[in-house]
């Protein structure tokens, strides 16, 4: 299962597809305090990167990729 949803975020973990992104967007949603730990994901399908650069949630673990890494971090200062 590549999102569980827990108390204080949600784990995205291994390859995240494009039917996650709906679900993860309305969960996102709901929270008042949303933040997402993907210290243990590989990959997100595009849609994915997309609900998390929309909605902006805290990241409690980065990726272990670089290049997702540094996406989610946003602009260089």
């Amino acid at each position: 299962m590549p999102v569980r949803y827990l108390k204080k975020h949600a784990a995205l973990e291994g390859y995240v597809t494009v039917e996650d992104a709906e679900t993860l967007s309305n969960w996102l949603r709901d929270q008042n305090a949303p933040a997402v730990h993907l210290g243990k994901c590989e990959q997100v399908h595009s849609a994915v990167l997309q609900v998390l650069l929309a909605l902006g949630p805290r990241i409690s673990a980065p990726p272990p990729d670089p290049w997702l890494a540094a996406a989610l971090a946003g602009p260089a200062p």
